[in-house]
């Protein structure tokens, strides 16, 4: 080896390679047990009586792999979790994943379909067995990638949203909550998934644009219009707005006969404020039993419900000669019919319009108005145990109340806070929620019954005769306990007394309402508390030209690919500088190979510091470092002050951006260079003053971006000269400023 070089570790006399050492860092942090607060503490790396930051993972679906939208999760997520061990805190990141019932059942069911296989031929018990099998593949190889992006979590407490520790806290839910009169069966409207043979949640609904036809029909002495001539036989209600003076002459409850698709009806006149006298002509007909906002009037005003399209998307013996046609194939022939009665005013040929179709079978959503259990967000009960600000213990509320009350009062801050008004849009407009599903996998709901009896519990009755309700809960149901069912609850267990509530919960927008407010419904009222003091938002990862990445457009950046590529500290920094929270953002592969060159930049400027200062004994006694070297301390104290800051206040995409500039054009451009020139010309104070700064230096910008770039850090970290002991960089101390 040269004279020069002989002080150098081996691994710096080549360029920085991410794949031959990503693997074995990762596996030197966890066999360190330091992602475990209650290691670190035994090791004294951190203090028992110290403050606690705790955070949830949101479980990825066990449904495949991660997707880009789950990098920038884990970035975000891992950059905090860093920062906050770093500062000595008791420091707890929970890991896990979800079942995702709909989704994962889906998923078999098709592959089940190539071998022609249908899960009926199975049965449950077998079939729900293929389903776990497919699951924990997928769980596997789910954790391994999580792994590979540097995620430091603690491994020990992972969770799945389907195990008996979750399954106890699933029936311990639902039991309190049926006990208080807030979970109910009953016959409400609901998204209806024809081919799936299920109800949906919202969030499983795609809306997709669709041109068609716009139909104005004469009702009588009025005109009508409709996308959905096939739901129209039961229509006798008009509608219309108590203020809309152009339909003044008609009072409410009148009726008035006129002739309809299978003759003549007699029709009632309805005023409701719902009615948007803008829109067409201010008039509508209703069907209730097939649309949320008709049904939503004829609960109102007490009205008929009557079903004209069956489970499988057919109409009903009330369609009269079209019943039994599937929908697209009647809707012509209805026309035809009304046309010929002169009932056809005119058509909009070039009509637009989204239509709601289910995510797993692509099939059009047919609200149907079904027997299901319901959570009811508005019934009043006494709220035990309460910890809330502003709740007192045993007053009464309404979930919904709670649900408002916790962000309105500040003691759940949603960053960034525009998301704020689109949170109370949704709640303030909150239904009451469907949480049965008419699947095989998934937390069975705990009821069982017998002739007329019904029983609810958390363990099965022990006599025979029952029978257990066949649908399962809704995936959100069990997803909602996530905060505290992670930390043992129903059990008063250490995790649960220590670490809940979680400080932060970090996801994407896109379910601030599916599963953040749910969080909150479930928290609030079964733990009395909270589930989090912040939520932090982050956006969408598009492609290049901001297009959404999907596999029809070929535009798909995969992260563990590109990882393995370029290094997952390049990945997570592109993902993360320039994207404020909330923001959607550009990626592209180049994005990423710019931020490969800065991890071999920063391994450039350790191997230049570590060259140049193996002759002197470092020393942090800044009485001794020259005018000049002070200055630059004091400008690297600000830098760091305001990361610090930065990072507290969730601003990462600066925090980032402010150390990438400062370590390339400040310390790399500027004080190395001027640093060459000092070792060629200073005094020997000089020199020695500039030595202990650079080593001062790298000792700083290391710390400060090893939550952003753990790897390389961590890599760089166990080589210098004053790691004597080969601590690891992950639990040293934040730098103070």
């Amino acid at each position: 080896m040269d004279k020069a070089n002989e002080h150098l570790d081996e691994k710096f006399l080549k360029p920085y390679d991410p794949t031959a050492t990503e693997d074995e860092i990762y596996k030197l942090w966890e066999e360190s047990g330091f992602f475990n607060p209650d290691e670190c503490i035994k090791a004294g790396v951190t203090d028992k009586d110290a403050e606690k930051f705790s955070i949830v993972l949101p479980p990825p679906n066990v449904t495949g792999t991660l997707h880009i939208g789950h990098a920038v999760m884990l970035a975000i997520e891992d950059i905090i979790v860093r920062y906050h061990r770093m500062k000595g805190k008791r420091t707890l990141w929970v890991p896990g994943t979800d079942h995702a019932a709909i989704a994962t059942q889906s998923k078999v069911e098709k592959i089940l379909e190539k071998e022609k296989i249908r899960k009926q031929d199975l049965g449950r018990e077998e079939f729900i067995k293929k389903v776990s099998q497919f699951a924990q593949e997928s769980h596997d190889t789910i954790i391994n990638q999580t792994k590979k992006m540097g995620s430091s979590l603690d491994w020990s407490r992972e969770a799945f949203t389907l195990d008996k520790t979750r399954e106890v806290a699933v029936r311990t839910a639902f039991k309190k909550m049926y006990d208080d009169g807030l979970i109910y069966r009953g016959d409400r409207i609901v998204n209806w998934d024809p081919k799936g043979q299920t109800t949906i949640s919202d969030d499983e609904i795609v809306r997709k644009e669709e041109k068609g036809k716009f139909y104005y029909l004469k009702y009588g002495p009025f005109v009508i219009g409709t996308a959905r001539p096939e739901t129209k036989f039961g229509d006798k209600y008009v509608v219309m707005h108590p203020e809309d003076k152009r339909y003044a002459e008609y009072k409410d409850g009148q009726t008035i006969e006129l002739e309809w698709i299978n003759g003549p009806i007699t029709a009632t006149i309805i005023k409701d404020e719902s009615v948007d006298m803008e829109f067409g002509t201010g008039v509508m007909t209703i069907t209730p039993w097939h649309d949320s906002t008709d049904f939503e009037i004829a609960e109102r005003h007490n009205l008929d419900k009557e079903q004209i399209i069956d489970k499988y998307g057919k109409l009903l013996p009330i369609a009269g000669e079209f019943a039994g046609m599937k929908i697209r194939e009647a809707r012509e022939k209805i026309i035809e019919k009304l046309a010929q009665k002169g009932l056809v005013e005119k058509t909009d040929e070039n009509y637009v319009h989204n239509i709601a179709t289910a995510e797993r079978t692509e099939a059009v959503i047919e609200p149907q108005i079904m027997r299901q259990w319901f959570i009811d967000v508005n019934r009043k009960f006494k709220i035990k145990n309460s910890k809330l600000k502003g709740i007192k213990n045993e007053q009464e509320v309404s979930l919904k109340e709670l649900m408002q009350h916790v962000v309105r009062s500040n003691q759940i801050n949603i960053v960034p806070d525009r998301f704020e008004k689109t949170y109370f849009q949704w709640i303030d407009n909150l239904r009451d929620w469907c949480i049965s599903r008419q699947i095989w996998y998934g937390h069975q709901i705990p009821v069982w019954y017998k002739e007329n009896e019904i029983y609810v519990g958390v363990e099965a009755p022990t006599e025979s005769g029952w029978t257990q309700d066949e649908d399962t809960l809704d995936t959100w149901f069990s997803s909602g306990l996530w905060t505290f069912s992670t930390l043992g609850w129903p059990e008063e267990t250490n995790d649960f007394k220590n670490y809940h509530p979680t400080d932060l919960l970090e996801t994407g927008y896109d379910i601030l309402f599916f599963w953040v407010a749910r969080m909150i419904l479930m928290s609030t009222y079964l733990v009395g508390d909270i589930p989090f003091k912040s939520v932090y938002l982050h956006g969408l990862v598009r492609d290049e030209k901001g297009r959404k990445m999907s596999k029809s457009l070929g535009n798909i950046i995969d992260p563990l690919e590109v990882s393995e590529k370029y290094g997952a500290d390049a990945v997570r920094l592109s993902l993360i500088i320039g994207v404020g929270p909330g923001s959607d953002s550009n990626m592209s592969e180049n994005k990423i190979k710019a931020y490969k060159k800065f991890a071999n930049k920063l391994w450039n400027i350790s191997r230049f510091v570590i060259e140049n200062t193996s002759d002197i004994e470092y020393t942090k006694d800044f009485s001794a470092y020259s005018p000049a070297d002070k200055t630059i301390i004091d400008s690297q104290k600000e830098i760091l002050k305001e990361v610090t800051e930065d990072i507290e206040n969730y601003r990462l995409y600066l925090a980032g951006e402010k150390l990438y500039h400062y370590v390339w054009h400040e310390f790399a451009d500027i004080i190395l260079e001027e640093s060459k020139n000092i070792f060629e010309k200073g005094t020997s104070e000089e020199i020695i003053s500039r030595k202990n700064l650079l080593l001062n230096s790298l000792t700083n910008i290391l710390k400060a971006l090893h939550p952003f770039t753990p790897f390389v850090t961590e890599e760089i970290w166990q080589s210098l000269p004053q790691n004597k002991e080969k601590n690891i960089l992950m639990v040293e101390k934040w730098p103070i400023v």
